[in-house]
């Protein structure tokens, strides 16, 4: 009777802890067909990159909820960091750094 209270408890606490992740967190494929990763790190979210030429790179840091970012992209290639933001749409996340919030680049990358 206890292991299987504690069991069932060990399950809702699993599935309340899964479902708190906010949509941004998980493995995505970018433009260039790198795997960027987005995970918690303290109290925003870091992306990092984990293929590619620039593994190990990290490149954003994003805040924010329900499915609205706002934070810093850093292009690998030439090493600046730009205002950015990320947008969740299905198994999209439309990705946008901006210079003086005037010129802009766009990017969709795709959940893995």
């Amino acid at each position: 009777m206890i292991r299987t209270l504690v069991l069932a408890g060990a399950l809702v606490l699993i599935a309340g802890l899964a479902q708190a992740d906010e949509p941004i967190v998980g493995n995505w494929k970018t433009r260039a067909g790198d795997t960027a990763v987005i995970a918690p790190c303290g109290g925003a979210y870091c992306i990092t990159l984990k293929t590619g030429k620039y593994a190990g790179k990290k490149i954003g840091r994003l805040s924010g909820t329900g499915g609205s970012y706002s934070g810093e992209i850093t292009d690998p290639a030439d090493d600046k960091t730009y205002s950015g933001s990320g947008s969740i749409s299905g198994g999209s996340l439309k990705m946008q750094g901006c210079v003086m919030q005037v010129f802009c680049k766009t990017q969709t990358w795709t959940r893995l």
